[in-house]
């Protein structure tokens, strides 16, 4: 029998990271105070607090490319569960929270028909042992309502095949089986590793510790515009007895001396005028110190160059940046396709293997989307390639490249035949088939038909997708075909 930490001991661990994640928010959302602790600073300015938005063009300048398009080779209609729960919001929401907190979750529920919610929880709400092989948890806790004054209303447990929701004010546990092998909280990660299994922030504790620099600059530079717009002058050779007003000597435009006792005329003069260069080319060094760190460029952080750059020269100078979204397009897709497997085994009723989706792939929309020479040069390129590799490139493929789907007309000329759905439900009625199997094997038949999948192939895949044994799995699609 499988040995859990228990509830308590993921409350406690929650609890000692929920700071560091409200913290990033603070970041992202500019909240945070600027940490001054300088002598210089006058005693009445102490309340001065200035804002930068460079954490939050760090994440967006990510999240804003990172769009989720669909499922490929979906034999367990995961799609479909996906288009039922808000795609538009989900995807984005949770790409957003792992970014800023490292990881997010899925928290997987059925609704009153039985059909399967999601709900996005971030990582100061959400917490369990995760397992390094699939990325899935074996126990997972999180807080799914806190009162006013962010205290735990009510709770949740996972493990797999039942939730525990605790109730803390009525104080009462009900517990709620399912057929998942998998807790029903699903982990995003942004960039794990052997060491930190739950990702990095996109906000590092280095992106923190510059913008807390350049915030001190602003407020220094800031403090330092006062005496810029107001010059120290002085006034040589005055009687004592003499009184001036200095607000109104400053302020106003005709100022009248009179000469002193001595029958001199007293000499008006000004200090040097404090320059706000240093300050300018300090905030300057901050900005390319956290472009260095993020992948930005100074264009991107508000310092625009004097020369404009052109469409092949931005793409090169964020190239970076498409390495990181590259990198997160695996991991946030691995993701995304484990909350997939286990809805499905939460909409049917039955607890699948993990290996039967190892043909599903996520499909993303470019990282950055091709202009018109862009898509020029695609074509020619397809074009050549294709002479030489007949084939080679198709609609499926371009897709990946250009964004752009292909016409209706297009997918009706190879979508697959109406009658092979029929052929299926004749062949496979007596075989206690699912929807979701009945679809798969639709996917698989079709893909024969077509030639992408050989006879051995794709018996093998029926028998992995359906539980059935291969004679079985060689007989359905001879039936079919």
């Amino acid at each position: 029998m499988t040995e859990y930490k228990g509830i308590s001991y993921l409350r406690n661990k929650l609890n000692n990271k929920r700071p560091r994640v409200l913290e990033r928010y603070e970041y992202y959302e500019m909240k945070n105070c600027v940490k001054d602790r300088s002598r210089m600073t006058p005693p009445g300015m102490q309340w001065l607090n200035g804002t930068l938005g460079w954490c939050g063009k760090a994440v967006d300048s990510i999240a804003d490319r990172l769009i989720f398009r669909t499922f490929q080779d979906d034999h367990f209609d995961i799609n479909q569960i996906y288009s039922m729960n808000n795609p538009d919001t989900l995807f984005d929401s949770a790409i957003l929270s792992s970014l800023i907190s490292s990881c997010c979750f899925i928290y997987i529920s059925s609704d009153r028909d039985g059909y399967p919610r999601m709900q996005i929880i971030d990582g100061s709400n959400a917490t369990g042992i995760i397992d390094p092989i699939t990325g899935l948890l074996k126990e997972g806790y999180a807080v799914l309502k806190r009162d006013n004054y962010k205290k735990p209303m009510l709770e949740a447990y996972f493990v797999p095949g039942r939730t525990d929701y605790v109730y803390k004010r009525e104080d009462k546990t009900e517990s709620i089986k399912n057929p998942a092998p998998y807790p029903l909280l699903v982990p995003v990660i942004f960039r794990p590793d052997a060491a930190r299994p739950f990702g990095h922030s996109r906000i590092s504790r280095s992106c923190m510790s510059i913008m807390q620099s350049a915030l001190r600059t602003i407020k220094r530079a800031e403090i330092s515009g006062e005496f810029y717009s107001y010059p120290q002058r002085y006034i040589l050779g005055l009687d004592e007895d003499v009184e001036i007003d200095k607000w109104k000597a400053t302020m106003s435009s005709l100022l009248t001396l009179t000469k002193n006792d001595n029958g001199q005329n007293p000499t008006i003069g000004q200090f040097q005028q404090q320059s706000m260069t240093p300050y300018i080319e300090q905030l300057k060094m901050f900005a390319a110190l956290f472009s260095g760190e993020t992948g930005l460029t100074m264009d991107d952080l508000g310092f625009v160059s004097d020369n404009p750059s052109s469409a092949e020269a931005i793409k090169a100078s964020h190239e970076n940046l498409r390495l990181i979204a590259r990198k997160a397009q695996r991991t946030f897709g691995t993701g995304f396709l484990n909350a997939g497997y286990l809805a499905a085994c939460l909409r049917d009723d039955m607890t699948y293997s993990r290996r039967q989706i190892n043909l599903t792939i996520p499909a993303w929309e470019p990282i950055f989307e091709p202009d018109a020479a862009m898509l020029s040069s695609i074509g020619d390129g397809a074009i050549k390639i294709n002479q030489a590799v007949p084939g080679y490139f198709d609609t499926d493929n371009l897709r990946n490249l250009t964004g752009i789907n292909e016409s209706k007309a297009e997918q009706q000329a190879i979508t697959p035949p109406p009658t092979i759905d029929n052929k299926i439900t004749e062949s496979t009625q007596n075989k206690g088939l699912n929807g979701a199997q009945t679809q798969s094997l639709i996917t698989i038949i079709s893909q024969f038909t077509s030639g992408i999948l050989s006879e051995g192939q794709a018996v093998n895949l029926i028998a992995t997708s359906t539980g059935l044994n291969k004679e079985e799995a060689s007989k359905i699609l001879k039936g079919v075909v």
